[in-house]
């Protein structure tokens, strides 16, 4: 939906009334959805209904109209806006940080960046570099955006210094099993756990995943899977992180099979959307999908980055800052 706004607007950042209208248009609410059931939950419901009330974001996050403002529902909403800024995760975050802010305050706002950057530096790091060596290199810049002194930050170092001090790093169980006993039961760092859709023990779980996964695509998925809590969001994460970086014939290979769909079925949850397949199955393609958002980097590119585009060569200009990369400065709270 995020990535059909910015096209049908030709915009690279969001007005609080695009991001309204465009909620309003494509989402049910429960009282009009089939079955009534319009596939929201925790802090995405109540910033839908808080629309419908007139609200716009971010106010639609705040505490003391959200209750629901520390839940998952921006982490698995906004990691995109990473990949329409390749390279760089300041310009990012700019551009995610009102969705982000429909949903998402503190600790759940941070998360979600922290994503973010990810797969803005996934078109930047080393292509020789390992896969496992990358993602930790991509997990090491994003640290950068956590604020020291917040729960996400604790978890992320204590996770990683768990996994460090690991010598079986087939044992991802034992450092999942710390995890609950130092936050969801002892409220380590600081953190209070309320349910299982919580930001910080969901943002806790994607780091076993992601560390003890070691780049490994069919790794990461089977232990975020089985990580617990709501598993399914941290592992389709790291599933589209790690799938951008390897494209389609590598994912094909990790998984031994050359026949995966490309058909989307968006008409199933959400409405309002164009038919660009009448003569298919579903809505929409990936390959097509893919093709709008190439559309859309190509202007974040050229309006946001200050770069150029090649387009007989299909090549991005993205100006490098003297060759020196900064996370400290383009990403420290």
């Amino acid at each position: 939906m995020y990535q059909h706004l910015l096209d049908i607007h030709n915009v690279s950042i969001l007005t609080p009334e695009q991001i309204r209208d465009g909620w309003l248009h494509h989402i049910y609410s429960n009282e009009d959805a089939p079955n009534n059931e319009n596939f929201l939950w925790v802090s995405n419901e109540t910033a839908y209904y808080l629309m419908q009330d007139g609200l716009l974001p971010p106010s639609t996050s705040e505490p003391n109209k959200n209750p629901h403002y520390e839940m998952i529902d921006a982490q698995l909403t906004t990691e995109i806006f990473g990949l329409f800024a390749p390279t760089r995760p300041d310009i990012a975050l700019r551009m995610a940080h009102l969705p982000i802010r429909t949903t998402a305050k503190n600790n759940a706002e941070w998360a979600a960046e922290f994503y973010v950057v990810m797969y803005a530096l996934a078109s930047y790091v080393d292509n020789e570099l390992s896969m496992k060596k990358k993602v930790f290199w991509l997990a090491e810049q994003a640290r950068w955006r956590l604020p020291n002194g917040t729960p996400v930050a604790g978890m992320y170092d204590y996770i990683k210094e768990a996994y460090d001090a690991n010598p079986d790093k087939n044992d991802w169980e034992s450092t999942r099993d710390e995890i609950y006993e130092r936050y969801q039961v002892g409220g380590g760092d600081s953190y209070v756990y309320n349910q299982s859709f919580d930001a910080g023990i969901n943002f806790a779980a994607s780091l076993v995943s992601l560390f003890y996964g070691e780049g490994d695509l069919p790794r990461t998925i089977r232990i975020g899977s089985l990580t617990g809590w709501d598993s399914d969001n941290p592992t389709a994460t790291w599933g589209g992180l790690l799938g951008f970086m390897l494209g389609r014939k590598n994912v094909e290979w990790a998984f031994e099979q050359d026949d995966l769909a490309e058909t989307y079925w968006i008409s199933r949850t959400r409405r309002n959307f164009p038919d660009r397949t009448p003569d298919m199955a579903g809505e929409d393609t990936f390959p097509l999908m893919a093709k709008r958002g190439v559309y859309i980097i190509d202007r974040v590119v050229i309006e946001e980055l200050g770069g150029g585009v090649d387009l007989e060569n299909d090549v991005w200009y993205i100006p490098d800052h003297g060759g020196d990369f900064s996370p400290a400065k383009l990403l420290q709270k």
